[in-house]
């Protein structure tokens, strides 16, 4: 993870809380029907060629894979933060609310 992610949002429990809930919903919002909308695509693409591109079908297949693209990257910030808030409540010798130090 970036270094500014760590010491921006992992290292406060609370934040962490609230991107792991953005994370999750644009997630959710980025992969629901996704495979419908591109198995429609391509078959789209087999079934008129040259013309279904042409139409539209081209720029519409790169929108769905850029989507799947951010779908994947809410899922890795949602996993991290998932994995700091874990680690959090099941330490009991964690104390304070920011991570140790890498250095």
């Amino acid at each position: 993870m970036p270094r500014w992610f760590q010491q921006l949002v992992l290292s406060r429990v609370w934040l962490s809380f609230i991107v792991l809930g953005l994370a999750f919903f644009v997630f959710g919002a980025g992969s629901l029907n996704l495979f419908y909308l591109l198995r429609a695509n391509t078959n789209l693409v087999f079934e008129h060629g040259w013309m279904a591109l042409m139409d539209g079908a081209a720029q519409q297949l790169g929108e769905l894979l850029v989507t799947g693209y951010l779908s994947m990257a809410a899922y890795v910030v949602f996993k991290a933060c998932e994995y700091r808030l874990a680690h959090w409540l099941a330490d009991p010798t964690d104390s304070d609310d920011a991570m140790p130090d890498e250095d």
